[in-house]
Protein backbone atom coordinates (compact mmCIF):
# COMPACT_ATOMS: atom_id res chain seq x y z
CA UNK A 1 0.00 0.00 0.00
CA UNK A 2 1.29 3.44 -0.90
CA UNK A 3 2.43 5.30 2.21
CA UNK A 4 0.41 8.48 1.61
CA UNK A 5 -2.70 7.19 -0.11
CA UNK A 6 -5.96 8.96 0.69
CA UNK A 7 -8.32 6.42 2.25
CA UNK A 8 -11.92 6.94 3.36
CA UNK A 9 -13.22 4.35 5.83
CA UNK A 10 -16.93 4.16 6.61
CA UNK A 11 -17.78 2.99 10.12
CA UNK A 12 -14.31 3.85 11.37
CA UNK A 13 -15.37 4.33 14.99
CA UNK A 14 -16.69 0.79 15.21
CA UNK A 15 -14.96 -2.40 16.26
CA UNK A 16 -13.21 -3.41 13.04
CA UNK A 17 -13.11 0.11 11.62
CA UNK A 18 -11.13 1.56 14.52
CA UNK A 19 -8.50 -1.20 14.24
CA UNK A 20 -8.32 -0.61 10.49
CA UNK A 21 -7.86 3.15 10.92
CA UNK A 22 -4.99 2.53 13.34
CA UNK A 23 -3.33 0.23 10.81
CA UNK A 24 -3.75 2.81 8.03
CA UNK A 25 -2.26 5.58 10.17
CA UNK A 26 0.65 3.32 11.07
CA UNK A 27 1.33 2.95 7.34
CA UNK A 28 1.36 6.69 6.83
CA UNK A 29 -1.95 6.92 4.96
CA UNK A 30 -4.07 10.05 4.84
CA UNK A 31 -7.08 8.50 6.54
CA UNK A 32 -10.58 9.85 7.11
CA UNK A 33 -13.75 8.22 8.33
CA UNK A 34 -17.51 8.57 8.15
CA UNK A 35 -19.48 7.39 11.19
CA UNK A 36 -22.94 8.40 12.41
CA UNK A 37 -22.51 6.89 15.92
CA UNK A 38 -25.89 5.18 15.70
CA UNK A 39 -27.55 3.71 18.77
CA UNK A 40 -27.42 0.02 17.83
CA UNK A 41 -24.99 -0.10 20.73
CA UNK A 42 -23.70 2.70 22.96
CA UNK A 43 -22.32 5.61 20.91
CA UNK A 44 -19.99 6.35 23.85
CA UNK A 45 -18.16 3.08 23.16
CA UNK A 46 -17.56 4.13 19.56
CA UNK A 47 -16.40 7.58 20.63
CA UNK A 48 -13.93 5.93 22.96
CA UNK A 49 -12.74 3.75 20.08
CA UNK A 50 -12.10 6.82 17.96
CA UNK A 51 -10.32 8.58 20.81
CA UNK A 52 -7.93 5.63 20.85
CA UNK A 53 -7.41 5.99 17.10
CA UNK A 54 -6.71 9.72 17.50
CA UNK A 55 -3.82 8.93 19.82
CA UNK A 56 -2.21 7.06 16.92
CA UNK A 57 -2.46 9.90 14.42
CA UNK A 58 -4.72 12.38 12.70
CA UNK A 59 -7.72 10.63 11.14
CA UNK A 60 -10.39 13.12 10.10
CA UNK A 61 -13.88 12.30 11.38
CA UNK A 62 -17.11 13.19 9.58
CA UNK A 63 -20.24 12.51 11.63
CA UNK A 64 -22.41 11.61 8.67
CA UNK A 65 -25.06 9.00 7.87
CA UNK A 66 -24.34 7.03 4.69
CA UNK A 67 -28.02 7.41 3.77
CA UNK A 68 -27.42 11.17 3.35
CA UNK A 69 -26.09 11.42 -0.21
CA UNK A 70 -25.62 15.19 -0.07
CA UNK A 71 -23.56 15.08 3.13
CA UNK A 72 -21.50 12.22 1.71
CA UNK A 73 -20.79 14.25 -1.41
CA UNK A 74 -19.30 16.97 0.75
CA UNK A 75 -17.11 14.37 2.47
CA UNK A 76 -15.81 13.18 -0.91
CA UNK A 77 -15.16 16.76 -2.04
CA UNK A 78 -13.17 17.41 1.13
CA UNK A 79 -11.18 14.17 1.31
CA UNK A 80 -10.81 13.24 -2.40
CA UNK A 81 -10.30 9.56 -1.53
CA UNK A 82 -8.27 7.24 -3.72
CA UNK A 83 -9.59 4.22 -1.83
CA UNK A 84 -12.94 3.67 -0.08
CA UNK A 85 -13.23 0.88 2.49
CA UNK A 86 -16.90 0.47 3.31
CA UNK A 87 -17.56 -1.14 6.70
CA UNK A 88 -20.51 0.97 7.87
CA UNK A 89 -23.70 -1.09 8.16
CA UNK A 90 -26.67 -1.72 10.36
CA UNK A 91 -25.43 -4.84 12.10
CA UNK A 92 -27.12 -7.79 13.76
CA UNK A 93 -28.96 -10.79 12.35
CA UNK A 94 -31.75 -10.97 14.91
CA UNK A 95 -32.65 -7.24 15.02
CA UNK A 96 -32.85 -7.22 11.22
CA UNK A 97 -35.85 -9.54 11.42
CA UNK A 98 -37.70 -6.83 13.36
CA UNK A 99 -36.55 -3.88 11.21
CA UNK A 100 -35.96 -5.09 7.65
CA UNK A 101 -36.71 -1.73 6.01
CA UNK A 102 -34.07 0.02 8.14
CA UNK A 103 -31.49 -2.61 7.22
CA UNK A 104 -32.29 -2.28 3.53
CA UNK A 105 -32.04 1.52 3.66
CA UNK A 106 -28.65 1.55 5.40
CA UNK A 107 -26.97 -1.54 4.00
CA UNK A 108 -28.17 -1.37 0.40
CA UNK A 109 -29.17 2.28 -0.05
CA UNK A 110 -26.11 3.57 1.79
CA UNK A 111 -23.85 1.32 -0.26
CA UNK A 112 -25.37 2.62 -3.50
CA UNK A 113 -24.71 6.20 -2.35
CA UNK A 114 -21.05 5.36 -1.76
CA UNK A 115 -20.65 3.47 -5.02
CA UNK A 116 -22.15 6.38 -6.95
CA UNK A 117 -19.78 8.86 -5.35
CA UNK A 118 -16.81 6.51 -5.83
CA UNK A 119 -17.68 6.42 -9.53
CA UNK A 120 -18.16 10.19 -9.76
CA UNK A 121 -14.92 11.02 -7.95
CA UNK A 122 -12.73 8.49 -9.79
CA UNK A 123 -11.91 6.32 -6.78
CA UNK A 124 -9.30 3.73 -7.80
CA UNK A 125 -10.46 0.95 -5.43
CA UNK A 126 -13.68 0.25 -3.53
CA UNK A 127 -13.56 -2.38 -0.79
CA UNK A 128 -16.95 -3.64 0.38
CA UNK A 129 -17.02 -5.45 3.70
CA UNK A 130 -19.58 -8.18 3.29
CA UNK A 131 -20.42 -11.09 5.60
CA UNK A 132 -20.28 -14.85 5.80
CA UNK A 133 -24.04 -14.66 6.43
CA UNK A 134 -24.62 -14.30 2.66
CA UNK A 135 -24.04 -18.06 2.32
CA UNK A 136 -27.07 -18.83 4.48
CA UNK A 137 -27.97 -22.30 5.66
CA UNK A 138 -26.01 -24.09 2.97
CA UNK A 139 -25.20 -27.79 3.24
CA UNK A 140 -21.88 -27.27 1.44
CA UNK A 141 -18.98 -26.62 3.81
CA UNK A 142 -16.52 -25.06 3.87
CA UNK A 143 -18.03 -22.03 2.12
CA UNK A 144 -16.36 -21.24 -1.21
CA UNK A 145 -16.60 -17.91 -3.05
CA UNK A 146 -17.81 -19.44 -6.30
CA UNK A 147 -20.93 -20.94 -4.73
CA UNK A 148 -23.82 -19.91 -6.94
CA UNK A 149 -26.72 -20.92 -4.72
CA UNK A 150 -27.03 -18.31 -1.99
CA UNK A 151 -29.89 -18.63 0.48
CA UNK A 152 -29.59 -15.86 3.11
CA UNK A 153 -31.89 -16.55 6.06
CA UNK A 154 -32.11 -13.07 7.60
CA UNK A 155 -32.74 -9.57 6.25
CA UNK A 156 -29.23 -8.59 7.37
CA UNK A 157 -27.72 -11.36 5.25
CA UNK A 158 -29.93 -10.47 2.30
CA UNK A 159 -28.84 -6.82 2.47
CA UNK A 160 -25.19 -7.82 2.48
CA UNK A 161 -25.72 -9.98 -0.59
CA UNK A 162 -27.62 -7.09 -2.16
CA UNK A 163 -24.64 -4.84 -1.48
CA UNK A 164 -22.33 -7.31 -3.22
CA UNK A 165 -24.58 -7.40 -6.27
CA UNK A 166 -24.64 -3.60 -6.45
CA UNK A 167 -20.84 -3.63 -6.24
CA UNK A 168 -20.62 -6.00 -9.20
CA UNK A 169 -23.08 -3.89 -11.20
CA UNK A 170 -21.11 -0.67 -10.65
CA UNK A 171 -17.85 -2.44 -11.44
CA UNK A 172 -19.33 -3.80 -14.66
CA UNK A 173 -21.07 -0.64 -15.83
CA UNK A 174 -18.59 2.01 -14.73
CA UNK A 175 -15.23 0.16 -14.56
CA UNK A 176 -14.98 0.78 -10.83
CA UNK A 177 -12.46 -1.67 -9.32
CA UNK A 178 -14.21 -3.45 -6.42
CA UNK A 179 -13.27 -6.19 -3.97
CA UNK A 180 -15.94 -7.72 -1.72
CA UNK A 181 -14.70 -9.37 1.48
CA UNK A 182 -16.91 -11.91 3.24
CA UNK A 183 -15.73 -11.81 6.83
CA UNK A 184 -16.36 -14.56 9.35
CA UNK A 185 -17.32 -13.79 13.01
CA UNK A 186 -14.66 -11.28 13.98
CA UNK A 187 -13.60 -10.94 17.62
CA UNK A 188 -10.89 -9.23 19.64
CA UNK A 189 -10.41 -6.04 21.67
CA UNK A 190 -13.28 -3.55 21.19
CA UNK A 191 -15.65 -6.23 19.92
CA UNK A 192 -19.28 -5.12 19.99
CA UNK A 193 -20.91 -5.95 23.35
CA UNK A 194 -23.82 -7.77 21.67
CA UNK A 195 -21.59 -10.39 20.01
CA UNK A 196 -21.20 -13.81 21.56
CA UNK A 197 -17.61 -13.72 22.81
CA UNK A 198 -17.98 -10.31 24.43
CA UNK A 199 -21.46 -11.01 25.79
CA UNK A 200 -20.60 -14.46 27.16
CA UNK A 201 -17.31 -13.34 28.71
CA UNK A 202 -18.98 -10.42 30.49
CA UNK A 203 -21.74 -12.68 31.84
CA UNK A 204 -19.31 -15.36 33.04
CA UNK A 205 -17.13 -12.70 34.68
CA UNK A 206 -20.19 -11.32 36.49
CA UNK A 207 -21.44 -14.76 37.54
CA UNK A 208 -24.63 -14.38 35.50
CA UNK A 209 -26.32 -17.03 33.30
CA UNK A 210 -25.06 -17.43 29.74
CA UNK A 211 -27.87 -17.94 27.19
CA UNK A 212 -27.07 -20.87 24.90
CA UNK A 213 -29.44 -21.08 21.95
CA UNK A 214 -29.84 -24.67 20.80
CA UNK A 215 -27.79 -27.60 22.03
CA UNK A 216 -24.38 -25.92 21.73
CA UNK A 217 -23.50 -27.73 18.49
CA UNK A 218 -23.72 -24.67 16.20
CA UNK A 219 -20.26 -23.75 14.94
CA UNK A 220 -18.69 -20.43 13.99
CA UNK A 221 -15.48 -19.55 12.19
CA UNK A 222 -14.14 -17.08 14.77
CA UNK A 223 -11.47 -14.77 13.32
CA UNK A 224 -9.20 -12.41 15.25
CA UNK A 225 -9.55 -8.76 14.27
CA UNK A 226 -5.84 -8.30 13.44
CA UNK A 227 -6.10 -11.07 10.86
CA UNK A 228 -9.14 -9.43 9.26
CA UNK A 229 -7.38 -6.05 9.09
CA UNK A 230 -4.39 -7.68 7.39
CA UNK A 231 -6.75 -9.20 4.82
CA UNK A 232 -8.44 -5.87 4.15
CA UNK A 233 -5.11 -4.15 3.56
CA UNK A 234 -4.02 -6.93 1.22
CA UNK A 235 -7.25 -6.48 -0.76
CA UNK A 236 -6.47 -2.77 -1.25
CA UNK A 237 -3.21 -3.72 -2.97
CA UNK A 238 -4.77 -6.49 -5.08
CA UNK A 239 -5.23 -5.49 -8.72
CA UNK A 240 -8.57 -6.58 -10.15
CA UNK A 241 -11.73 -5.23 -11.73
CA UNK A 242 -14.01 -7.24 -9.44
CA UNK A 243 -13.46 -10.11 -7.04
CA UNK A 244 -14.84 -11.72 -3.89
CA UNK A 245 -12.83 -13.26 -1.05
CA UNK A 246 -13.55 -15.07 2.20
CA UNK A 247 -11.62 -13.79 5.21
CA UNK A 248 -11.90 -16.25 8.06
CA UNK A 249 -9.90 -18.53 10.30
CA UNK A 250 -11.07 -21.75 8.61
CA UNK A 251 -11.32 -23.60 11.94
CA UNK A 252 -14.97 -23.67 13.11
CA UNK A 253 -15.57 -23.91 16.84
CA UNK A 254 -18.74 -25.26 18.46
CA UNK A 255 -20.63 -22.96 20.80
CA UNK A 256 -20.15 -25.37 23.70
CA UNK A 257 -16.38 -25.42 23.03
CA UNK A 258 -16.29 -21.62 22.90
CA UNK A 259 -17.83 -21.44 26.37
CA UNK A 260 -15.11 -23.79 27.64
CA UNK A 261 -12.38 -21.61 26.14
CA UNK A 262 -13.90 -18.56 27.83
CA UNK A 263 -14.09 -20.43 31.14
CA UNK A 264 -10.40 -21.31 30.86
CA UNK A 265 -9.34 -17.76 30.03
CA UNK A 266 -11.49 -16.20 32.74
CA UNK A 267 -10.77 -18.84 35.36
CA UNK A 268 -14.49 -19.08 36.12
CA UNK A 269 -17.28 -21.55 35.42
CA UNK A 270 -20.19 -20.54 33.23
CA UNK A 271 -23.80 -20.84 34.34
CA UNK A 272 -25.39 -22.03 31.11
CA UNK A 273 -29.06 -21.32 30.40
CA UNK A 274 -30.36 -23.48 27.54
CA UNK A 275 -32.79 -21.80 25.14
CA UNK A 276 -34.48 -22.77 21.85
CA UNK A 277 -32.64 -22.05 18.58
CA UNK A 278 -33.04 -18.50 17.28
CA UNK A 279 -34.61 -17.71 13.90
CA UNK A 280 -32.08 -16.38 11.40
CA UNK A 281 -29.17 -18.33 12.88
CA UNK A 282 -27.29 -20.81 10.69
CA UNK A 283 -25.90 -24.12 11.98
CA UNK A 284 -22.31 -23.50 10.83
CA UNK A 285 -20.00 -20.96 9.25
CA UNK A 286 -16.74 -22.25 7.82
CA UNK A 287 -14.52 -20.35 5.42
CA UNK A 288 -12.51 -21.85 2.61
CA UNK A 289 -9.66 -19.30 2.51
CA UNK A 290 -7.55 -20.97 -0.18
CA UNK A 291 -8.38 -18.23 -2.70
CA UNK A 292 -7.40 -15.44 -0.28
CA UNK A 293 -4.21 -17.31 0.57
CA UNK A 294 -3.29 -17.69 -3.09
CA UNK A 295 -4.16 -14.22 -4.38
CA UNK A 296 -3.93 -11.94 -1.32
CA UNK A 297 -1.24 -13.73 0.67
CA UNK A 298 -3.80 -13.89 3.50
CA UNK A 299 -2.81 -16.10 6.42
CA UNK A 300 -4.64 -15.96 9.77
CA UNK A 301 -2.05 -16.02 12.54
CA UNK A 302 -4.01 -15.94 15.81
CA UNK A 303 -5.44 -19.29 16.99
CA UNK A 304 -8.73 -19.04 18.88
CA UNK A 305 -7.39 -19.95 22.37
CA UNK A 306 -4.72 -17.23 22.13
CA UNK A 307 -7.19 -14.72 20.70
CA UNK A 308 -9.63 -15.44 23.54
CA UNK A 309 -6.88 -14.81 26.11
CA UNK A 310 -6.06 -11.47 24.44
CA UNK A 311 -9.72 -10.54 24.40
CA UNK A 312 -10.21 -11.35 28.09
CA UNK A 313 -7.13 -9.31 29.02
CA UNK A 314 -8.61 -6.34 27.12
CA UNK A 315 -12.09 -6.87 28.59
CA UNK A 316 -10.83 -6.66 32.14
CA UNK A 317 -9.03 -3.40 31.36
CA UNK A 318 -12.00 -2.04 29.44
CA UNK A 319 -14.47 -2.82 32.21
CA UNK A 320 -12.18 -1.09 34.68
CA UNK A 321 -12.53 2.10 32.64
CA UNK A 322 -16.33 2.05 32.56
Amino acid sequence: MSGMGRVLVTGGAGFIGSHLLEALLKRGCDAATVDNFDDFYSPSIKRRNFEGVSRRGNARLFETDIRDASALQNVFKTTKPEVVIHLAARAGVRPSIEQPALYEAVNVGGTVNLLTLARDFGVRKFIFISSSSVYGATSRVPFVEDQVEMRPVSPYAATKLGGELMCFTYSHLFQLPVVCLRIFTVYGPRQRPDLAIHKFAALIEAGKPVPMFGDGSTSRDYTFVDDIVAGILAAVDYQTQFDVFNLGNSHPCKLSELVQLLENALGKRAIVKSLPPQPGDVPITWSDISKARRLLGYEPRVPLPIGIERFVAWLRTWKGNE
